[in-house]
């Protein structure tokens, strides 16, 4: 077992949070290629779409299981095979250009994010403590957003200069040199094993879930990030199809959607200290108030300019509660730090793909009205869901040192 070295500790340090991001570069890279991967593979909106919805389910039921097993066996040789592992399968995918095959390939592909993920960010709370782990904790869903960001803006120009394919070319290559920085820098930052017990084990999961603050919790920042992946289903064929601009556009106004999550990470890290009621709360109001904006106004004028704007507020508020919930989720249980890492990432991503797949089709979202309206839904789901949250959270506080 090879064990991190001390003088390989900053930049081991960097790489686990470059690879925080890699997920959402699986996910947001080939956004703007969806209505090319339909015309190019003769199939539906709905079914390219369930590729995307397949790798994030995938993503999400796998970390069930992938905490305790990274907790029992440890962190490095995994993440080394799980590179390996997602970085074939991008190969594959961009050389087998088959629905069938794709599905297949991006369920694998889930899985290995999910154990790379998972691992990265249960390495933090290996290493630090205090005042330094909560910076960084505060610091993941800030370098997360980055993905939304960067993938489908760089996603959006290679589509348009060398096809859906070279997306996946991309990830393969990038997720190859990660393991070669990974091989040479990184080692193992696990110190202490927990026995795999499937007994204890259990009784563990089973004691988190029925924490009622810490599920709500989870709950909640599914919805909210099903609000974002919403947008991210439905944005390219608005855009491209609807609206006629393109892939390089779709690009842009994921671009500009992502740095919107990032900006409300932002501002939830500068407001730290303040009480977490009031200002989830405060954010919550403000996307219902932005959503009953964008609806109301579709009828009158209803464009690029109109439709990312209105995106642009909401996904900031989103950011916003999504950072805090996040936080508060992945320190409820710090002594089983890959269990609640697995938990608070799986439970997430099962919930968003899920409610953003269901919503997205069940409004036939293609307009700035309808998006709308399918927002407003989720957010009124999730706002009761958090009225709920601020009941349980004192009281079942008292759990968190019975289950630590």
């Amino acid at each position: 077992m090879r064990i991190l070295q001390e003088n390989h500790k900053g930049f081991s340090t960097i790489l686990a949070l470059a690879l925080i991001p890699l997920s959402g570069f699986a996910t947001d890279i080939y956004l703007p290629s969806l209505p090319a991967m339909a015309n190019d593979l003769n199939v539906s909106p709905a079914a390219v779409q369930l590729s995307l919805v397949l790798f994030m389910f995938s993503v999400g039921i796998s970390q069930f299981f992938i905490g305790s097993i990274l907790d029992s066996f440890g962190r490095y040789k995994i993440s080394l095979a799980s590179l390996a592992i997602f970085s074939v399968t991008s190969f594959v995918i961009a050389l087998v250009p088959n629905i069938y095959v794709i599905y297949a390939m991006r369920i694998i592909q889930g899985i290995t994010i999910a154990l790379i993920v998972v691992g990265k960010r249960a390495y933090f709370v290996d290493l630090f403590s205090g005042e330094k782990l909560k910076g960084y904790i505060s610091l993941f869903s800030i370098i997360w957003a980055c993905a939304p960001i960067m993938a489908p803006f760089l996603g959006g120009y290679l589509q348009n200069s060398f096809g859906w394919r070279s997306n996946f070319y991309f990830l393969g290559g990038l997720s190859l040199a990660f393991l070669i920085l990974e091989l040479i820098y990184s080692g193992e930052s696990l110190k202490h094993y927990q026995p795999f017990k499937l007994k204890t084990i259990a009784q563990t999961y089973t004691g988190m879930l029925k924490t009622a603050d810490f599920t709500l919790g989870l709950v909640i920042i599914g919805i909210c990030f099903g609000i974002v992946i919403v947008y991210s289903l439905s944005s390219p064929f608005i855009i491209e199809r609807v609206l006629g601009h393109s892939a390089i556009t779709t690009g842009y106004s994921s671009l500009l959607s992502g740095f919107s999550l990032m900006t409300g990470g932002i501002i939830a890290k500068s407001m730290i200290k303040r009480s977490l009621v009031q200002k989830v709360g405060t954010a919550f109001g403000i996307q219902i108030i932005l959503v009953l904006l964008m609806i109301s106004t579709a009828s009158l004028t209803s464009n690029l300019y109109t439709l990312v704007g209105f995106i642009i507020g909401i996904h900031i508020a989103g950011g916003f509660i999504f950072n805090i919930i996040y936080g508060y989720c992945l320190t409820r249980f710090t002594k089983n730090a890959g269990v609640a890492s697995g938990l608070t990432g799986g439970v997430m991503y099962m919930i968003s793909s899920v409610f953003s797949y269901v919503f997205a089709n069940l409004f036939e979202v293609k307009s700035q009205f309808l998006l709308g309206v399918a927002d407003l839904s989720l957010l009124v789901i999730v706002s009761v869901l958090f009225l709920i949250f601020i009941r349980y959270r004192l009281k079942d506080i008292v759990v968190k040192p019975i289950l630590e």
